[in-house]
């Protein structure tokens, strides 16, 4: 399951995964966003033992979308040894979105 996540410090969810890690920066009014959240469901589904995905509110963590350059929503950021190594703006297809991160774990 995907789950929403509030947390401390970003940069320590990020840095002590053993697994990359799939930010979904996501806006609760973003229609797309809505969309990607049962994608993501999916993908998580097939990729639960390789990847976690963690959904951040960008009206709660503003700073956080900035400083990761969020300007479209939904965007991804894939995080691997707690650096940001992909990145993907908008709707993506689960298959196509699968591949891209099959490529990276």
């Amino acid at each position: 399951m995907v789950t929403k996540q509030e947390f401390n410090s970003f940069e320590e969810l990020v840095s002590q995964s053993e697994t990359p890690i799939v930010v979904d920066f996501y806006a609760p009014w973003c229609g797309p966003c809505q969309l990607m959240a049962s994608i993501l469901e999916e993908v998580n589904g097939q990729m639960k033992d390789q990847i976690k995905i963690v959904k951040i509110n960008v009206d709660n963590y503003p700073d956080l979308a900035s400083q990761y350059q969020v300007h479209a929503l939904p965007t991804l950021v894939v995080f691997k040894s707690g650096k940001p190594v992909h990145k993907i703006e908008g709707v993506v297809k689960s298959q196509q979105l699968v591949q891209q991160l099959q490529a990276i774990v």
